[in-house]
């Protein structure tokens, strides 16, 4: 079987119109699992997502659910574009010709897309938390009053400015290209890749099992030898293969969402690391805390992958530009 030489400008554009797709369909969830996931047992503001979801809309509108989307709408076509044909061009380098590869290869292949992925998801996702877990704060002091400070990790006016006790209505809200430049500024290029060991230890580990997940449970969906998956069944592997490799990685998401927020109220803990972070919430927070916001992260994860996944499969990347949809999970 001779193989179709993959066109990335063709995949990266299929990442991009995906990831833009799936985040604005379920960014609301993602906010609620960030909230949840940094609020701690003695400081609880919200029960559950629908809670988070209900106080948020409450408190700061019905855009107040889509704080941090911007930034992650401008950068989750890069990140996604970046995951998606990084696999398939792992796959087709491991694949040597063969008609199928094994499953070891398909685990090398989801872990180089996790690697290449970071490099704009660290600077993404790090942006995201601060402009998410705002509203978390500014209602944490409200039902506390009598803590009148905030900490800030990097002791930073321009972030400090998001945090007032007063009405919402009169609370400056930062954007993500003030936190960028005070981050520069004070911290350098680094400061935008805080907790990135953090992130490989999630994003590495929920390639290997979400890509070999999905590329076998997508097989299942053809009826036929010569035949192509329908759209529908490669939604659903999508979201079973997403929803699995989510929860099985939620307890790196709650470590990496600790690392990277940088406002913390007056009795909230700092860490210092990756294994500092660990050993504070298990002994603080006992073991049940590292699965904080799963259930969100599920629904989150679920749809996303889903929807880009169709996208992807659909081929609108080789639309645009004229060419035919090459598969490289039938191989």
């Amino acid at each position: 079987m001779t193989q179709q030489p993959i066109s990335l400008p063709a995949k990266l554009i299929n990442g991009g119109v995906a990831g833009l797709v799936g985040v604005t369909c379920v960014f609301p969830i993602d906010l609620a699992k960030t909230r949840l996931q940094n609020q701690r047992g003695s400081q609880r503001v919200y029960k559950n997502m629908m809670d988070c979801l209900i106080k948020t809309v409450r408190s700061e509108g019905y855009f107040g659910m889509y704080r941090g989307a911007a930034v992650n709408l401008t950068l989750v076509t890069p990140e996604k574009a970046i995951k998606l044909a990084a696999n398939d061009f792992f796959r087709q380098r491991l694949s040597r010709g063969e008609l199928k590869l094994s499953v070891f290869q398909e685990m090398l292949a989801g872990c180089g897309a996790g690697m290449c992925q970071v490099i704009v998801t660290t600077p993404m996702e790090m942006l995201k938390i601060q402009l998410q877990d705002a509203g978390r704060l500014v209602a944490q002091q409200r039902k506390l009053p009598m803590l009148h400070t905030v900490k800030l990790g990097t002791a930073s006016p321009v972030l400090n400015c998001s945090y007032s006790v007063g009405p919402v209505s009169s609370t400056r809200r930062v954007s993500a290209i003030q936190i960028t430049q005070e981050l520069l500024r004070t911290k350098g290029i680094q400061g935008l890749y805080k907790g990135l060991g953090a992130t490989l230890m999630r994003d590495i580990p929920f390639s290997v099992i979400y890509f070999p997940l999905f590329a076998h449970i997508n097989q299942l969906g053809k009826t036929s030898e010569g035949d192509n998956v329908p759209f529908y069944w490669s939604f659903i592997s999508g979201c079973a293969a997403g929803c699995t490799a989510a929860v099985a990685v939620s307890p790196c998401d709650v470590v990496k969402t600790r690392l990277q927020s940088l406002n913390k109220s007056a009795n909230e803990d700092t860490y210092n690391g990756m294994l500092d972070c660990i050993r504070k919430i298990m002994r603080k927070e006992g073991p049940t805390a590292f699965l904080k916001g799963a259930g969100c992260r599920a629904l989150v994860i679920a749809p996303l992958f889903g929807i880009a996944q169709v996208v992807y499969f659909i081929g609108v990347g080789e639309f645009l530009l004229g060419q035919t949809p090459f598969n490289l999970y039938s191989v």
